[in-house]
């Protein structure tokens, strides 16, 4: 035993994926080929595993209380909260299928009790060099995740992994454990927001007016990001290569566009008109539009709004 203490040792993927619930994100390390390593070091007496097991026990009950905050309970009655649901995914993660369809069923059936979910499903690019080139990835939705690590203080990140309102985070094929992070995202107080298709809207520029009419006695430390994304649904790949070679994989709510529209120091009372971007590639009649208010320093969702694309509407 003596001799092994300090070492480094290999853990198959398979093992990994076991003890991550998800597909973690390979690691480049200096001098060696793409993969994943793990230092074990093996304690030398008894009371050093219990003071381990102590510290680990200690940090899952810090982190679940740091994801799981207190909760504004709502009034009997009330109209649902909003909930942005964003999962990180990819067509080339064997792990990610499952997740994708939780993600669907929840944004289609709206089961959790008091929460209006909306789903952004974002695809992230890093799966792309396994085989198969994801259609809807892009690098912005990797470094996104990557954002979030960074705010929740993770070492990595993983596929599929589902983060509900910005706040906490949890494998994203994992149907309990999704549902009790929306009901308790539910309970939240929310900032009231406003979006609808703008009078000034052409049939080549087509634009929403958002406002943030109030921010629901929610004290905003520092400032706040508005933000502005385009879904659409009905998307699936028939998979020509890598791990889900020869599978049809449905989608939920793909995300075409994100971008940050401002940052604002004082959020209440803003109202703005937002061009929309759109792509011809993309079938308007499956386009939703969201937007939603988050907090910069914790990246916690505080609001949202959202409105399907309809152009005869949009366009006067």
């Amino acid at each position: 035993m003596p001799a092994l203490f300090g070492q480094k040792f290999l853990i198959p993927l398979p093992t990994l994926r076991l003890l991550c619930g998800g597909r973690p994100r390979a690691l480049k390390l200096p001098g060696s080929e793409v993969r994943l390593t793990v230092t074990i070091k093996f304690l030398m007496k008894p009371l050093l595993y219990a003071a381990a097991a102590g510290l680990t026990a200690f940090s899952v009950v810090s982190n679940f209380e740091r994801t799981t905050s207190m909760a504004a309970l709502r009034e009997p009655g009330s109209a649902p909260r909003m909930v942005i649901v964003e999962l990180f995914t990819s067509e080339g993660c064997s792990s990610c299928p499952p997740a994708d369809a939780l993600l669907k069923e929840l944004s289609e059936q709206q089961k959790v009790q008091g929460a209006r979910i909306v789903a952004l499903e974002e695809h992230v690019d890093y799966w792309n060099h396994l085989g198969w080139k994801d259609p809807y990835s892009a690098a912005q939705f990797s470094q996104r995740q990557d954002d979030y690590a960074h705010v929740f203080g993770s070492d990595g990140v993983y596929t599929p992994q589902m983060i509900v309102d910005g706040q906490s985070e949890v494998v994203g094929s994992r149907s309990l454990a999704a549902k009790e992070a929306i009901q308790k995202a539910a309970n939240q107080p929310k900032a009231e927001i406003v979006l609808v298709p703008s009078p000034n809207s052409s049939p080549g520029k087509p634009a929403f007016e958002v406002e943030i009419k109030s921010l629901g006695g929610i004290s905003v430390p520092g400032e706040a990001e508005l933000w502005l994304a385009v879904t659409e649904t009905g998307l699936q790949s028939d998979v020509k290569a890598g791990e889900n070679s020869g599978e049809t994989l449905p989608h939920a709510a793909v995300v075409r566009s994100l971008r940050k529209i401002q940052t604002l120091r004082d959020p209440s009372g803003y109202h703005h008109q937002i061009q929309l971007p759109l792509d011809p590639g993309w079938k308007t009649e499956n386009l939703t539009v969201v937007a939603f208010l988050a907090e910069k320093s914790s990246r916690k969702i505080i609001g949202a709004a959202q409105a399907v694309y309809d152009p005869q509407r949009t366009h006067p």
